[in-house]
């Protein structure tokens, strides 16, 4: 019998638990997906139950694996998504399903909270801005829409906190999570100026006890230890989101350390000393609980969905990333002239610019455009979107990257060309689970510090150098040039779908649109209009929306399972 220390990753599309030796070495491995489900409203949701249901899946199937070690399972870590509203009530069971970091229907709630100030409010007590999908806008509107949801809610627990209370009962956060509610990363404390500056007060019952990640949160309950295949009694840490727990599994923990994950989401961060470090006036900031330090992270919507859908729409469906890389491989740098700008997402763009309206496109095609430059474009467009954080996060001349999208060979060498900087690649491929395991070792008492767990669990690395391409640095140019044409037409595109597309699905006839006249998105600003063009400033400068990082995807070849409610 060998013993192992178990990292479960519970992300918005799947939960990976992944089982480690105590000398690092990756003992086997359970996957199970999650499905998120799009509502016409905008909002995007998961049943908590489902969610645990895929735990308990991921780490029976980690297990049977690994049978032939015969693991003893003597430490847990738990990493998860961040944000959105996980409400239960006082015997923890859901109160409503958890509307998700990617929840859009608070939109029209963050424009007014930035012109009336109360977004002003939030970012001094936080370091970071409102954006839909965190608790205090979604707690804010389900007052207004679901008063008897919050009637019945006792705890607000972010996703890995509902996991960890299932396995030990306890009801807890840390501050990494507790930043992007209502946690003045300063004095790691909940901010009273905040929450009367919301009028939050009659939410402040809900907010968890915060606990350092490297904590005891508990141990594993008899009924717990029955669902998973467990032995009762095993310590189970407080833990990290995921945007903190992957640097962990990086070994990223020193001060100024840079990193990358490339998933359904792009973030790309920097360890700041402390906040008053963090200086680029438009990042997020979540608490490592390693002292005063932070990440200053930005977190841009730009990830591997661009890819699924790319394959999809280009009816490539039935082929491998790896023939696919091939085939844009064929395509030069520059894709024969070709840009795409990668801002795909319903829910526009947060960094390195914010803008509730951002659309994806395409520019420069012709009769004589192949499939191969449309699909290369579509991995520059990405690159090209990461180096632009890179650079305004000043990040050193070594990155580490994960994620999904860092499996593509392809997609970490353009990265290193357009950014100048030699990308490093892990070669475990769920560095979430990693890092919360290796946060475990602490809790457990098998390490003395997180320094010396880093020591014990490293990982191979494969190393992309900056290679010199005059294509590529014309293409880059030619892209910002070509997002700022197009940006003043963002938010009467968005109006154009508005007016075209009923919440169906279905397409009615369309009317005549007079562009000057239809209401722009929200955080979106017609040509001309002064107030609209001030509020766009304002989120310039505050990179308000930024919201903590999905970084769960487990490859291009594993597309979110979403389904839209009727």
């Amino acid at each position: 019998m060998i013993s192992a220390v178990l990292g479960i990753d519970a992300g918005t599309t799947a939960v990976k638990a992944v089982l480690y030796s105590l000398e690092g070495e990756t003992l086997a491995a359970g996957h199970r997906a999650v499905t998120v489900v799009r509502t016409p409203d905008g909002g995007a949701e998961s049943e908590i139950d489902l969610v645990w249901e895929a735990v308990v899946g991921a780490v029976r199937q980690a297990l049977s694996q690994a049978r032939s070690a015969q693991p003893d399972v003597v430490a847990i870590g738990v990493t998860g998504q961040g944000d959105g509203a996980w409400l239960v009530d006082a015997a923890g069971r859901p109160v409503r399903p958890a509307a998700l970091w990617l929840d859009g229907r608070g939109a029209d709630r963050v424009t007014a909270w930035q012109r009336d100030g109360r977004d002003a409010a939030v970012i001094a007590a936080t370091g970071s801005a409102s954006f839909p999908g965190t608790l205090p806008v979604l707690l804010d509107g389900f007052a207004e829409t679901e008063p008897d949801v919050l009637a019945r809610a006792a705890h607000h627990l972010n996703c890995k906190d509902v996991v960890r209370h299932r396995l030990t009962g306890e009801i807890a956060t840390d501050p990494s999570e507790a930043s992007r509610t209502y946690l003045d990363p300063s004095t790691l404390a909940y901010s009273d100026d905040m929450i009367d500056a919301l009028g939050h007060r009659r939410f402040a019952h809900l907010l968890p006890p915060v606990r350092a990640p490297h904590d005891r949160a508990g141990v594993l309950t008899d009924a717990a230890a029955t669902e998973l295949g467990l032995r009762a009694g095993v310590p189970v840490a407080v833990g990290l989101v995921d945007s903190a727990a992957c640097p962990v599994g990086l070994g990223a923990l020193a001060d100024q350390d840079g990193w990358v994950v490339l998933g359904t989401t792009a973030t790309v961060a920097v360890n700041r000393v402390d906040r008053a470090a963090a200086d680029s006036g438009i990042g997020i900031l979540i608490p490592t609980g390693r002292g005063s330090q932070v990440l200053e992270a930005l977190s841009s919507m730009v990830g591997t969905p661009n890819l699924d859908w790319v394959r999809d729409t280009l009816g490539l469906s039935d082929r491998g990333w790896n023939d696919l890389e091939r085939l844009a491989r064929t395509a030069p740098d520059g894709s024969g002239g070709v840009v795409y700008l990668p801002y795909g997402s319903p829910s526009g763009e947060r960094a390195p610019f914010v803008d509730a309206a951002a659309s994806a496109s395409w520019v420069g095609m012709n009769v004589t455009t192949t499939p191969a430059q449309l699909l290369r474009s579509v991995f520059e467009g990405l690159a090209f979107s990461v180096a632009e954080c890179l650079d305004l996060l000043d990040a050193g001349e070594r990155v580490p990257v994960c994620g999904g999208g860092a499996r593509s060979d392809l997609l970490c060498q353009l990265l290193a060309d357009v950014s100048g900087r030699t990308i490093v690649r892990t070669a475990d491929p769920e560095v979430g689970a990693r890092g919360a395991a290796t946060v475990a070792l602490v809790a457990a008492g098998l390490a003395v510090d997180l320094e010396a767990a880093v020591r014990v669990f490293p990982a191979d690395s494969v190393e992309f150098a900056p290679r010199p391409s005059p294509a590529l640095v014309a293409a880059r140019g030619v892209f910002a040039r070509v997002r700022a044409a197009l940006r003043p037409e963002w938010p009467a595109l968005r109006a154009l779908g508005r007016l075209t597309t009923d919440v169906d699905g279905s397409h009615p006839a369309a009317a005549p649109v007079d562009a000057a006249r239809v209401d722009v998105a929200p955080g979106g600003a017609a040509p001309g209009d002064a107030d609209a063009d001030a509020d766009r400033a304002g989120l310039e400068r505050a990179g308000a929306g930024a919201a903590a990082a999905h970084l769960d995807d487990p490859a291009p070849d594993a597309p979110a399972p979403e389904r839209t409610s009727a």
